[in-house]
């Protein structure tokens, strides 16, 4: 899939997603699972705080990387 599909089809969410939202975006993976990806730095997020935020493009990157 090209980066512009992906970007289509997370459309309905906002710019900066919370960790359960990754998640569904994933398949619906458990949090656990998504912490721990988040942790490990698969995906690359911003601490705010005590909770993980989640741009849409590195979810878009993390996707774009799966995939090849």
């Amino acid at each position: 899939m090209r980066r512009s599909e992906y970007i289509k089809m997370l459309k309905a969410y906002p710019d900066v997603l919370r960790i359960e939202q990754v998640c569904e975006i994933l398949g619906g993976i458990s949090t656990k699972t998504g912490y721990k990806m988040l942790k490990s730095k698969k995906i690359d997020c911003i601490k705010v705080g005590r909770e993980y935020r989640v741009t849409k493009l590195n979810i878009v990157d993390f996707l774009m990387k799966s995939n090849n």
